[in-house]
């Protein structure tokens, strides 16, 4: 990536709808107790992303683009992910990019920084969640067998993309491992996110 290229951040986002948003919380709280635990994660990560200094794009899903904005500031860029699976909508945003999702409350601004940087001297950028997925991952350039057939939304998310990454013969940077928010017990580590 050249140096004067800085990456642009597109934040995965869904709407937070009650019965469709954080659903493994939904025993535990009920669906609008679990839908308001993904608003104030994607709240925060959004204003996080106000202060890393890259360009922001929250691309959306589950509500038109105009009521995100309308919820979440108007301040914020905002596209339809568009159609196709998860690993064809993350494909299809523009390299040089970092991807992040919104249950991640300790991938914060200067977490978002680091992995900018990081681009600068590495091909990619990945942080593994603690539930075998990531938080983050980075690309100088499009990677598209990266997203392509993976198993999303299982412990073995980051484990191959590490294998492909090696198979492409790509050495990331490998951040610190975090925690999502995704069960009652993530959730009491976090309390501040409960509704």
């Amino acid at each position: 990536m050249p140096p004067e290229q800085s990456p642009a951040l597109a934040i995965f986002a869904r709407w937070p709808e009650p019965g469709a948003a954080k659903t493994r919380l939904i025993p535990a709280l009920g669906a609008e107790g679990a839908a308001e635990v993904y608003r104030r994660l994607l709240a925060h990560t959004i204003d996080e992303a106000r202060h890393c200094g890259l360009p922001v794009v929250v691309r959306t899903t589950g509500a038109d683009p105009a009521r995100f904005r309308a919820a979440f500031g108007r301040d914020i860029a905002c596209e339809d992910q568009g159609e196709g699976d998860l690993g064809e909508r993350l494909a299809r945003v523009p390299a040089p990019a970092i991807i992040i999702g919104s249950d991640c409350p300790d991938c914060d601004a200067s977490t978002m920084r680091r992995a900018a940087e990081a681009l600068r001297t590495h091909p990619a950028v990945i942080g593994p969640a603690s539930d075998g997925g990531y938080y983050l991952i980075g690309l100088a350039e499009a990677q598209p067998a990266v997203f392509a057939d993976m198993e999303w939304s299982t412990e073995t998310v980051f484990a191959e993309t590490m294998h492909r990454f090696a198979a492409a013969g790509i050495a990331p940077l490998v951040l610190p491992r975090l925690d999502d928010i995704d069960t009652p017990e993530d959730l009491a580590r976090h309390p501040g996110f409960a509704p």
